[in-house]
């Protein structure tokens, strides 16, 4: 049976295509992420940085809503703004 690997992006590009002009597959991925592949399976993702930083956004926001969660029925304790 062949291997078969996902690829996690609309657009794909080798290696080799990637090294020789990095900028030019993050130009044509048109901001979006961009597989690139060694021998045909995926290596690593080029993505762009404002989609990065979307990502790391919503991982804080959602470890934010756990902490919520874990938190909610905990005792409160009155705390006085001038003690602080």
């Amino acid at each position: 049976m062949p291997n078969v690997h996902p690829v996690l992006a609309d657009m794909a590009t080798s290696i080799s295509e990637f090294k020789k002009n990095p900028m030019a597959v993050i130009h044509k991925g048109g901001g979006q992420p961009v597989a690139v592949l060694n021998r045909n399976e995926p290596a690593f993702y080029c993505v762009p940085s404002v989609i990065w930083e979307a990502v790391l956004d919503q991982l804080e926001d959602i470890e934010l809503a756990r902490l919520v969660e874990e938190r909610k029925n905990q005792k409160e304790i009155p705390v006085d703004l001038d003690d602080l």
